[in-house]
């Protein structure tokens, strides 16, 4: 088996910064699985039919996870629609598992890595904050983007979205069994990259010794 990093948690947690730097670190390829979401959510907009957003799912195209558009929050409460569908899921799971089996190992961030993409992944984290903290900083990285939006709408829709990704049938957010749990909400993002390093070293020697 290959080393594998999941990192799981709601959004704004500050989940894909900390997957991104370990990549970095341990040098592993990276994958944001909400970007696959997010393409497949921008291509059916609001008025989300299942039948387009499942044939966006089966033909989605990698290059398409460039496009700046899927780090607005459109495209984050769009992401957040098609992902309660089974289907959009299934088109999307074989090529989220084929990235998590390189030979070089990987690291992934979305909702469901640890518990339904690489359950058997070495190194589990489930990162997270209080709503209020995550609504403020994605509030502010929207507003640094030149979006135009009050905090009170983006904690709605930290809300909203918690509440649906929690609650769909299929692949709910949840933490794994064997996940640990890092709570963002009094760390900065230097202090809560460290401590990620830290569960991740202790997962790999673990994992070098089985």
């Amino acid at each position: 088996m290959t080393f594998i990093i999941a990192v799981d948690g709601p959004a704004a947690s500050g989940k894909g910064t900390i997957a991104g730097r370990l990549a970095a670190a341990f040098a592993l390829p990276y994958l944001d699985t909400g970007l696959l979401y997010r393409a497949v959510g921008i291509q059916v907009g609001d008025a989300t039919s299942h039948a387009a957003a499942i044939a966006a799912a089966q033909a989605l195209d990698p290059s398409a996870l460039e496009d700046p558009a899927l780090r607005t929050r459109e495209a984050g409460e769009a992401a957040s629609r098609v992902a309660a569908i089974p289907e959009v899921r299934a088109a999307l799971l074989n090529f989220q598992r084929a990235f998590a089996a390189q030979a070089s190992g990987a690291v992934l961030d979305g909702r469901d890595i640890g518990t339904v993409i690489a359950p058997d992944a070495p190194a589990k984290l489930f990162v997270t904050a209080a709503p209020e903290i995550r609504a403020e900083r994605r509030w502010k990285q929207l507003i640094a983007q030149g979006e135009h939006v009050t905090l009170a709408d983006v904690l709605a829709d930290i809300r909203r979205r918690d509440e649906r990704d929690s609650a769909r049938a299929e692949a709910p957010l949840l933490q794994a069994a064997d996940a640990v749990l890092l709570d963002t909400s009094k760390l900065d993002i230097r202090a809560s990259v460290d401590a990620a390093r830290r569960i991740v070293e202790e997962a790999r020697a673990r994992w070098e010794r089985s």
